[in-house]
């Protein structure tokens, strides 16, 4: 799968796989929300993010409406990650809006700024994934936060 912003010469790159493995890691979960931190890697250029792989929370508060991971406990998972992948490194989160649109909450967006303000994180545009699904359909919303503004990556 490839995705563009449309004002902006970006693209992301994600195999349709992954997303399936993601949605059944989700769904699992149903009918609370579930998610994990996303690894990718960006081309020489920076105009190109490709999202691989996931690293799961030990520990999580979860309901049907709301998903809040720590990081307690994947510091090693992500250490070994990093040992084995040196190229690869953590480009965002994603997780799962149960019966529900991939579109982001406040509480996401808010979730984004956290995330690049945070002095211990080393990335500018953190990228998020939701996963809206009911019981026939799934939805996918990718964004990014670049500067103050939350983009949609688009087909």
């Amino acid at each position: 799968m490839k995705l563009r912003l449309k004002d902006i010469s970006l693209e992301l790159k994600v195999e349709e796989r992954f997303i399936q493995e993601l949605t059944k890691v989700g769904k699992a979960h149903y009918p609370n929300e579930f998610g994990g931190f996303l690894i990718g890697y960006y081309s020489d250029d920076k105009k190109i993010l490709t999202i691989t792989d996931t690293i799961l929370p030990n520990t999580y508060k979860s309901t049907p409406s709301l998903f809040e991971r720590d990081t307690i406990g994947v510091k090693q998972s992500f250490e070994n990650f990093y040992e084995e992948n040196p190229k690869k490194y953590y480009v965002g989160e994603w997780h799962t809006h149960p019966n529900n649109i991939a579109k982001p909450s406040r509480m996401d967006i808010n979730a984004l700024y956290s995330i690049r303000n945070d002095k211990n994180v080393a990335i500018l545009n953190p990228v998020l994934l939701i996963i809206g699904y009911n019981n026939t359909d799934v939805e996918i919303g990718f964004y990014v936060l670049i500067k103050d503004k939350v983009y949609r990556y688009e087909n």
